[in-house]
């Protein structure tokens, strides 16, 4: 695996769906044992806050202005 000048690697797709990190939903850190050998750790979940246009399209109802839409969008 090739390392990029940035300090980057890619995590393998096989390696990704058996360890379930999905793309910015994920978090992980690298853990050195007792014997010095490094680990890629998953993190716990922490509190997923979701984005309010993901969640503004259950809310407009078609009676609604325009102005009235955006308002929902912007919290």
């Amino acid at each position: 695996m090739r390392v990029t000048s940035k300090g980057q690697v890619t995590i393998p797709k096989n390696v990704r769906e058996d360890i379930g990190i999905r793309p910015a939903h994920t978090e992980v850190e690298f853990v050195k044992d007792a014997d010095g050998r490094w680990f890629l750790k998953k993190m716990k979940a922490k509190f997923e806050q979701v984005s309010r246009f993901r969640t503004a399209h259950k809310s407009g109802k078609l009676t609604m202005s325009t102005d009235e839409i955006l308002a929902l969008t912007r919290g």
